[in-house]
């Protein structure tokens, strides 16, 4: 048998063997299969394949009393170190890039992980997720914590807000984890929850105009008027934060997510009873709780009030707010004026404690009398007179003059000046008097108007110009209307030339209205030629 000896020389297996080796590809950052061929002090030795082994350190291991020859390994090819001729390898790398990539592959920004806390760093944590991860402290709860050491070394699922593959960091977030658990609760819980339900809770938060109560998935809202029965000025005058409490679920909007709790609501309403308790005309006791400027709120028991209108005040006295005679906090006596016990309204009045003026009032005063009173108060329709303490009377307009048409009754008289009118009539149950400035003297009308009849020329002065026609006041004192269609085209100055009040003209009487009290002029008849 012929044998090649080409084929024989040591030297071309070395050759060979070396071209083998070459064709193995390694690249940096590689993770590749080795086999541990031996152990030296607290270095393993490993055959990746390669021309030259590796060297790895045993506590790159989890147990590196266990590791024997013939073990197989994943390790990093890191690079060749052509000055000691071995191959830098790491088991601890290729475990990372490993949990690396099968992180990449199952989780991303916003998956959900578990993870423990293993140290506490600058600014935070770092997170054992199957690599290292960074937990900032604001992102731990909801609320940043205080103390951080309680932390360390406890396992807890974790939101990836954050991966930076250059880098290869990953920030993770408990905060985020916790809020969408919440949600998820909170969803859940304000399908199941219904009116009328009874609900255990706890104090968030405390407002103005109520308190925030977490019922341990979603919050509710306890409404200031829905914390008691009795008014109170502020919740925290009842609630505490932290406080567990019972609450009574008065409504659920689920679309909004929205839920409003009742406190009050546990217990029975004090107004269900208040037809037993009081009845009209009692004299009954209270504390003034608030006083507003159309009245004062006088408690009677925990969860009743009253309301004493600043009318309901005093008989004689002119209240112009309820602080006048009022005070909080003030006991006070007062009688029950009305109920109703399904708007939960009840209406007191002290004035009520003593008799009224008005009683007896047609036993002082009678129609016809000539009575003396001071000028309370002037308006468009009238004068107030006052009689006597919490006696009041009126003088219409109409009955401040026989003659003229008065427009300002603050033209005839002024406030606090004293005046003399006849009594015309008295409505005591409607607390009401009518008086007379006129009265005080006989009707002139008759006198005045006797000579007067229809054709008769006289003449008089301008007083008031209007948009239907002018006033003129005849000799007599008598005022009379000249209407547009009896004024002429021309003024008595010439052509186009107005009429003005304070003129002097001559008239012409067209009708008496004795009933109406009214007299009808005319200027274009007065100015023709008498026949």
């Amino acid at each position: 048998m012929l044998t090649d000896k080409k084929s024989q020389d040591p030297m071309s297996f070395a050759r060979l063997y070396e071209e083998t080796l070459s064709q193995s590809i390694f690249s940096e950052g590689q993770i590749v299969k080795g086999t541990i061929l031996s152990i030296h002090g607290d270095e393993a030795i490993i055959d990746i394949g390669y021309k030259s082994e590796g060297i790895l350190s045993l506590d790159e291991f989890v147990k590196p009393s266990q590791v024997k020859p013939g073990d197989e390994v994943e390790v990093l090819f890191e690079t060749l170190d052509d000055d000691k001729g071995v191959v830098v390898v790491s088991k601890r790398k290729a475990d990372r890039q490993k949990c690396w990539d099968k992180l990449m592959n199952r989780s991303s920004e916003g998956s959900v992980v578990e993870g423990r806390i293993f140290k506490k760093v600058r600014g935070g944590f770092m997170v054992d997720i199957g690599m290292d991860a960074f937990l900032p402290a604001s992102l731990v709860e909801q609320k940043p914590p205080r103390n951080l050491d309680p932390y360390v070394g406890k396992t807890f699922s974790f939101v990836i807000v954050k991966i930076n593959q250059k880098r290869r960091n990953i920030v993770v977030s408990r905060k985020d984890f916790l809020e969408r658990e919440r949600e998820e609760r909170r969803r859940h819980m304000i399908q199941d929850l219904v009116v009328g339900q009874v609900v255990k809770g706890r104090v968030k938060n405390i407002t103005d105009f109520g308190a925030f109560v977490d019922l341990g998935g979603m919050d509710g809202l306890l409404h200031i008027t829905d914390i008691s029965w009795s008014r109170i000025q502020h919740p925290s005058a009842v609630l505490n934060l932290g406080d567990e409490l019972e609450v009574m679920v008065i409504g659920v909007d689920k679309e909004a997510e929205k839920v409003s709790l009742g406190l009050k609501q546990i217990t029975t309403s004090p107004w269900e009873a208040v037809d037993q308790k009081y009845s009209l005309g009692d004299r009954v006791k209270g504390r003034v709780t608030n006083i507003l400027p159309y009245g004062a709120f006088v408690e009677l028991e925990e969860g009743i009030e009253g309301l004493i209108h600043i009318s309901e005040i005093s008989w004689t006295k002119r209240v112009s707010h309820p602080s006048e005679m009022l005070s909080a906090g003030q006991e006070v006596e007062a009688v029950v004026l009305n109920i109703d016990k399904e708007a939960r309204k009840i209406s007191l009045g002290l004035k009520q404690l003593s008799p009224s003026p008005w009683e007896h009032l047609e036993e002082r005063y009678h129609v016809g009398d000539v009575v003396e009173g001071t000028v309370r108060n002037v308006t468009d329709y009238g004068i107030f007179v006052a009689l006597d303490p919490g006696i009041d009377g009126l003088i219409h307009v109409s009955d401040i003059s026989w003659l003229k048409k008065i427009n300002r009754p603050s033209e005839i008289v002024k406030k606090n000046q004293t005046i003399r009118a006849k009594v015309l009539s008295l409505d005591p149950d409607h607390e009401k008097i009518s008086l007379g400035l006129k009265q005080l003297e006989e009707d002139p009308w008759p006198n005045l108007t006797a000579s007067l009849a229809s054709g008769k020329r006289t003449k008089g002065r301008i007083t008031k110009i209007v948009s239907f026609g002018m006033f003129v006041e005849l000799e007599s004192g008598i005022e009379g209307l000249v209407h547009n269609s009896e004024v002429p085209r021309e003024g008595p100055r010439g052509s186009g030339s107005p009429y003005r009040v304070g003129d002097s003209v001559e008239v012409q009487v067209l009708n008496v209205d004795h009933d109406n009290r009214k007299i009808a002029l005319s200027l274009k008849l007065a100015l023709a030629p008498a026949p």
